[in-house]
């Protein structure tokens, strides 16, 4: 879907009708995750200046996204989830929240499946101790929240899939809460298929709860939350753009390797559905 050009007598003041970017991160009572969100939009500020981005929160955290919202007032904005797949804050709680907002929204995908993605899982993993060349005993534990919608399992299988194909060894996705397999039964599986060195990515935007618990579950080295990776400022506006509809030339190998984007409630404006990463 084509981007609606959208102004308010607010935007076109301080940016010149540029829509702001809105991060909607999910909160947590880490403190944290929240100074590492803050610490990320401060990267994405860096690599474009003149784009307003703002933060606001799902729950749990100040901002919240309807405060966020209201202040705008009816200017224009791009919500872009700062979460790593499909599901119900990402289908249904942002853009309800965006509907029910003076704002003139248009939500974004969340930032998964994607290879940028993938590039800030791999160099996490690097900075652990994952070997150049490893072997036929190495395989990867990918783990993230989890959610009881398939769609969010699917994402995440489609990274897991991608990072496989990166690292050359076996990657199963697993789970801190709602869906299986767990840690532990991922790491299990891989035992008994022979592999020795299981490494632990942690598919986790910020340190947190579920974040700390898979990473105590690894029986050899777990990566970092991805926390201010470069790539993920780039993903973030990466997924504004596209929902702009502005692909652009230095974006088009990445395009075609991209996840979904996320639909929105009435009121809305989703972004154009884009094609699948490649496995």
């Amino acid at each position: 879907m084509t981007a609606t050009t959208v102004t308010s007598s607010r935007t076109t003041a301080a940016t010149g009708g540029t829509p702001a970017l809105v991060v909607v991160a999910h909160g947590s009572r880490d403190p944290r995750a929240l100074s590492t969100v803050r610490a990320l939009l401060d990267r994405v500020r860096a690599l474009r200046p003149a784009l307003p981005v703002h933060l606001g929160h799902v729950e749990l955290n100040e901002p919240l996204l309807p405060d966020t919202l209201t202040a705008l007032g009816d200017g224009a904005a791009v919500l872009v989830p700062l979460l790593l797949s499909r599901g119900h804050h990402v289908k249904r709680d942002i853009p309800e929240m965006a509907a029910a907002s003076p704002a003139r929204t248009r939500v974004a995908g969340p930032l998964g499946p994607h290879s940028l993605l993938v590039d800030a899982l791999q160099a996490r993993l690097t900075e652990a101790g994952w070997p150049t060349h490893p072997g036929p005993e190495h395989a990867v534990v990918l783990a993230s929240a989890g959610s009881r919608d398939p769609e969010s399992r699917a994402d995440t299988a489609r990274t897991a899939a991608a990072l496989a194909a990166r690292l050359g060894v076996p990657v199963v996705p697993a789970y801190a809460s709602a869906a299986a397999p767990t840690v532990p039964e991922a790491v299990r599986a891989l035992t008994d298929r022979g592999h020795r060195r299981i490494a632990l990515a942690s598919c986790f935007t910020t340190p947190g709860r579920f974040a700390t618990q898979c990473a105590a579950a690894a029986p050899w080295i777990a990566s970092e939350p991805l926390g201010t990776h470069p790539a993920m400022a780039r993903l973030l506006l990466h997924r504004y753009d596209r929902a702009l509809g502005r692909g652009g030339a230095s974006n088009a190998g990445r395009e075609a390797r991209d996840g979904p984007t996320c639909g929105s409630a009435a009121g809305a404006r989703p972004a154009a559905t884009e094609p699948a990463l490649a496995g």
